[in-house]
């Protein structure tokens, strides 16, 4: 061993020397600064007392720092960063500091990104695989996990009041500053359950950053923290996300600086949604469902595929009318496609799909008038709808605005009437949705033979019931028997029909059967991981898509409705659990509410919520359900809650109650 380690002492005591009598610039290379460098890491191996003590590691790692300062083009450069990642990993090992294990990530992840073709880069990908492997002291763990929650938090909400806020989007710094909480989140604990996803939302909003700049730097940003989360987390959900980012890279995001400055005759690249098993997509359906006012267009494919969507100003020359149109990448028409629907409302004339290029559809409608639009896609099964709304006869010359570009104003020039539905000053009808049927069971319940559908139906009948008779309105519901109806038709059919309140029915379920409780949703940004839990039972899809969701939502929220949706459920969830405290009902627990993304209320133009009345796998609640006495007390509080949102809103909404005739759902 010494006559090892002597000669290198020679080497550094010559090479110390030699620097006095020589110009800086030829003094130090970076193979000289590297060999002293591992002649400190050495020694401090070799001296188990020094391990004790921070600054003896950070010594060595500052030394290997140096070398890649040195020269960062060079050939030593990856071997210095590669070597202070290294001394960070075993530091952590006697710390057990999540900031140590993060610094070493970093320099490997830097190695990864900046010398693909390294010998080290190899290296470097399985000491970051060993490094996220590597479990923290169970304490510091435990510790550090509250902060980093708090951290992610932090970040989503300045992600939502930057999407809500197009004036905001106008300056740089606000977009930085909502990356870095999200960086701030992943450096905290790269180990931690946030990590992934605090690199993948920072990569998404530099990818948005970049349809304002233009700045070939955010776009490469956005790139290197995507291809991080899929070198560097490929077990995790986010993992796919990034892949599908990545492929669609150059619209990353919801929307291309053109859309967000209102130019309508941009294509909006909204969905960036790629197969993840290859293939062409078949687009096998239209449907629709409209009103005057309003029009809600679902095409439906068999697998995922990208889209764009553009819309066309009118051509009086060629006679052609406005046109929204979008286009599916690698697709085909199916066989037995209806081509062409006629709609013929006083928004829109008809719809068609035709086989644009040989590898890819475009459906066209055709409008004669319209305010205001907005497009997006689901999941399991994938379709992209397209939501169209007028203006109480705005002209077809005018430049219509996707609606989640902006924020929800009141028009000035909006009738009293629309006014007084926006504020919920009237309640003239109320949309019933019972949750599931037809082949869609929704969630089995403790007893046998029992499920979602049909306790959805048998509330919501006999809540449409008490209605009528105790606030004297229209109630509809969106079936009245047990068949299958899509997620998006119950919305649209609450459109429609020009409803002023919309309430969805359903029951909880748990695969802990102790699990019971109350709890009543509106729709926004899920909010713990109960919600999303709930949502993705609610929506019959994985909870992988819930945060393709969110980033929907984030598009199409309105203020104005989600504070609504928001005091509407307050009260419901408040006046339902408190009746049926004062019935004599034990153990009445309320879960309070709740926010998360339903599918069921999306695109809603009404105050909407989604009412999970008890949970159907408890043994107690299942048979509770059942119950035609215990259904009849949950309507009854549900309408003594819709009562009072209603008198809350209008006190004089009930001083003159004269029974009208309702309508039968």
């Amino acid at each position: 061993m010494v006559k090892i380690i002597l000669p290198i002492r020679l080497l550094v005591v010559a090479t110390l020397l030699f620097s006095c009598f020589v110009p800086a610039a030829s003094a130090d290379t970076a193979r000289d600064a590297y060999v002293r460098a591992e002649a400190c890491h050495k020694k401090l191996r070799n001296t188990p007392s020094a391990q004790k003590y921070r600054e003896s590691w950070m010594t060595c790692i500052e030394k290997f720092q140096a070398v890649y300062r040195q020269t960062p083009e060079g050939p030593w450069a990856a071997a210095g960063l590669y070597m202070s990642g290294t001394l960070y990993a075993e530091l952590y090992r006697h710390s057990g500091r999540t900031a140590d294990i993060r610094e070493a990530i970093d320099h490997f992840e830097r190695i990864q990104n900046r010398f693909p073709q390294s010998r080290y880069a190899g290296r470097a990908k399985k000491a970051i695989a060993a490094a996220n492997g590597r479990n923290a002291e169970p304490a510091a763990a435990k510790a550090a996990q509250p902060e980093n929650d708090r951290l992610y938090q932090s970040a989503e909400s300045c992600t939502a009041e930057l999407h809500s806020s197009p004036r905001k989007q106008k300056f740089r710094s606000n977009w930085i500053a909502c990356i870095d909480k999200f960086e701030a989140a992943y450096k905290q604990s790269p180990t931690g359950p946030r990590a992934a996803a605090g690199l993948y939302m920072a990569g998404i909003l530099y990818g948005e950053l970049y349809q304002w700049s233009q700045n070939r730097k955010d776009r490469q940003q956005a790139i290197d923290r995507l291809q991080q989360v899929v070198t560097h987390y490929p077990q995790s959900d986010d993992s796919t996300k990034a892949q599908v980012a990545l492929r669609g890279i150059s619209g990353v995001g919801t929307a291309t600086a053109a859309d967000r400055k209102g130019n309508n005759n941009s294509a909006g690249a909204v969905g960036a949604a790629v197969s993840p098993t290859g293939g062409t997509a078949l687009v096998t359906g239209l449907r629709f469902w409209s009103n005057p006012n309003y029009t809600r267009l679902v095409i439906d494919t068999n697998r995922e595929t990208d889209f764009d969507y553009n819309l066309l100003k009118k051509d009086p020359s060629n006679h052609k009318p406005q046109r929204l149109y979008v286009d599916l990448r690698n697709s085909r028409l199916g066989k037995d496609l209806d081509k062409i629907i006629t709609i013929n409302d006083d928004l829109l004339k008809l719809a068609r799909a035709g086989q644009y290029t040989p590898d890819s559809v475009r459906v066209v409608v055709d409008i004669k008038s319209l305010e205001s639009y907005e497009v997006f896609s689901l999941k399991e099964p994938f379709r992209i709808v397209m939501d169209l709304k007028g203006g109480g006869g705005a002209s077809a010359t005018q430049s219509p605005r996707p609606v989640n570009r902006t924020i929800a104003k009141i028009d000035p020039k909006a009738s009293t009437g629309d006014i007084a539905r926006q504020l919920s000053l009237g309640v003239r009808r109320i949309v019933i949705d019972p949750g599931h049927g037809g082949k869609d069971y929704g969630a089995p319940g403790y007893l046998k033979g029992v499920h979602e559908k049909q306790i959805a139906l048998q509330i919501a009948k006999r809540l449409a019931v008490k209605l009528r008779n105790e606030l004297h309105c229209e109630v509809l519901l969106t079936r009245s028997n047990d068949r299958y109806l899509t997620l998006e038709e119950r919305t649209a059919f609450a459109n429609t029909k020009n409803a002023d309140l919309f309430i969805s029915i359903h029951t909880n379920a748990s695969r802990n059967q102790r699990a019971f409780g109350i709890s009543t949703y509106f729709l926004n940004l899920a909010d713990d991981d109960e919600s999303k839990r709930v949502a993705a039972m609610e929506n019959a899809t994985s909870t992988n898509n819930i945060s393709d969701l969110e980033k929907i939502l984030f598009s199409l929220m309105h203020y104005s409705k989600i504070n609504e949706s928001s005091r509407l459920a307050a009260t419901v969830q408040d006046t339902l659990t408190t009746h049926l405290k004062r019935k004599r009902y034990s153990q009445i627990k309320s879960k309070g509410v709740k926010q998360a993304p339903f599918y069921v209320l999306l695109g809603a133009q009404m105050p909407s919520i989604l009412v999970e009345t008890s949970f159907i796998s408890n043994p107690r609640e299942c048979k509770r359900l059942v119950n035609p006495k215990y259904q009849d007390r949950l309507c009854e509080g549900i309408v003594l809650g819709l009562k009072k949102y209603i008198k809350d809103t209008n006190p004089t909404a009930f001083v003159d109650e004269r029974p009208t005739r309702g309508s039968k759902g």
